[in-house]
């Protein structure tokens, strides 16, 4: 069975080009394109995995992200973001990983396995606080490839 990857970005473009490569690697992808859609198709669907943009409108990332986390705390959430400084508070709330635009699509692919692997006990202690895996993958600027903190 195909899993359902939750994308959830305000930009079209970034929105139909992972969509299109995601959909060769076999996911099936739901776009949205703020918050508002994506916890509409949360209610609607069961998401395996959900590809969070945090700069957006109607409903911003880390609002969509509080939600989700409630409503469906067993979907691991990757935040993709195009601000270098949110690590920390990624890292505090609970996501699965955080990684910074432009993305390493091989990269993504790799971190959606780990999660989508990972077990449900593992991310319901990320989000209660409890110290778990968490995948940071920087943008590419010739200074470190990918990293786990």
């Amino acid at each position: 069975m195909r899993k359902k990857i939750l994308l959830v970005d305000d930009d079209l473009a970034v929105r139909e080009s992972l969509a299109r490569a995601l959909a060769y690697e076999d996911y099936l992808v739901l776009p949205a394109k703020n918050g508002e859609e994506a916890l509409q198709i949360a209610a609607a669907t069961k998401v395996d995995l959900a590809l969070l943009d945090l700069n957006m409108p109607v409903k911003n990332g880390w609002d969509t992200f509080e939600r989700l986390s409630v409503e469906a705390p067993d979907v691991p959430i990757i935040i993709i973001t195009a601000r270098s400084n949110q690590l920390f508070p990624a890292l505090a709330a609970g996501a699965g990983a955080l990684m910074e635009k432009p993305l390493d699509f091989q990269e993504l692919l790799q971190t959606m396995r780990d999660l989508l692997a990972e077990p449900t006990e593992a991310r319901l202690a990320r989000l209660a606080g409890k110290p778990a895996e968490f995948h940071y993958l920087p943008a590419r600027n010739g200074l470190q490839p990918g990293t786990k903190a």
